[in-house]
């Protein structure tokens, strides 16, 4: 058996993870730093919105310092009881972080019903003032994570938060505008509960795809048979694959696992290094694992032939 490493693959992630680090943790400082501010404005305005904002700030401080704090697991050498690491870890985080803004999306819906029954006072001037410096906050940190690499799954998931933030920023101004404007309250339990459709949308995306990969998926545009067949088509010597599994550790980081039944007579290191250079140049996989079989595959009994 033939087992190819992949840990220092050009183009599938390793390369960002330093930059993306302290851009995950300069979000963190900006959110948890105006969370106490915005807190405070919306007990002061009576603002849903705010308040909102604030709880959702709140949860992606959390997130995104453990967002950094997976990043910086993965920088960890492979043990010898998780010999791949601690990339998955980022795919929990993100799992988690999706999780999370369900959580507070129903806690926004469940306040804004509430509050659509019995509307209450507002003080409009100082919740567009802090609705104003909170899209501020937010505006920054999602330039700091758009710089990232937006493939990693974990730092969609960190983006998403703040985007999360910024839209609820986004309600709160519009909110106070409205509220000056025209007096009318139940626009802020409106607007909020429309921030929170939103959320519960990409919340969905990135808990389905994280969670696609935690039972270990085949990647999306990686079509396991369609891999299979083109490797018996182009890889001399090669007459099936069977026994093939492919997934990924963190949405970057492609992995493989396969039987090659071979022709008799060929010489299987070579047949090998072809299978795994093609699985490389074609599809973009480098950490394969091939097992060479001749005749027979050694997880059947002898005599039962594959078809």
């Amino acid at each position: 058996m033939a087992h190819g490493h992949a840990h220092d693959h050009p183009g599938h992630g390793h390369s960002h993870g330093a930059g993306d680090k302290p851009r995950v943790l300069v979000a963190a400082c900006l959110t948890g730093g105006f969370m106490v501010a915005e807190a405070i404005g919306g007990l002061v305005t009576g603002s849903l919105a705010l308040l909102a904002d604030a709880g959702h700030m709140l949860s992606d401080t959390v997130a995104l310092v453990l967002a950094w704090y997976a990043f910086h697991l993965a920088g960890r050498a492979a043990t010898t009881r998780l010999t791949y690491g601690f990339d998955r870890v980022k795919t929990l985080v993100a799992y988690t972080n999706g999780l999370t803004i369900f959580a507070i999306g129903i806690w926004i819906v469940y306040e804004a019903w509430h509050r659509m029954a019995e509307p209450s006072p507002i003080l409009g001037g100082p919740m567009l003032v802090i609705g104003v410096l909170g899209l501020l906050v937010n505006v920054a940190a999602f330039f700091v994570l758009h710089g990232g690499d937006r493939e990693n799954l974990n730092m969609r998931g960190a983006i998403l938060h703040v985007i999360g933030d910024l839209l609820g920023s986004v309600a709160a101004i519009a909110a106070a505008g409205i509220i000056l404007l025209t007096g009318w309250y139940p626009i802020d339990p409106i607007l909020s509960a429309l921030v929170a459709l939103l959320l519960f949308r990409s919340a969905w995306s990135l808990v389905r795809e994280s969670g696609h990969m935690l039972l270990e998926g085949a990647p999306s545009g990686l079509d396991r048979d369609d891999i299979a067949r083109d490797i018996e088509a182009n890889v001399k010597g090669v007459l099936g694959i069977h026994h093939m599994h492919v997934w990924s550790l963190d949405g970057t980081r492609n992995m493989a696992t396969l039987h090659a039944c071979l022709r008799e007579g060929i010489d299987a290191h070579a047949a090998i290094c072809d299978i795994k250079l093609r699985m490389a140049k074609v599809h973009h996989i480098d950490h394969v694992t091939v097992e060479p079989e001749f005749g027979h595959c050694a997880d059947r009994p002898a005599g039962v032939h594959l078809h």
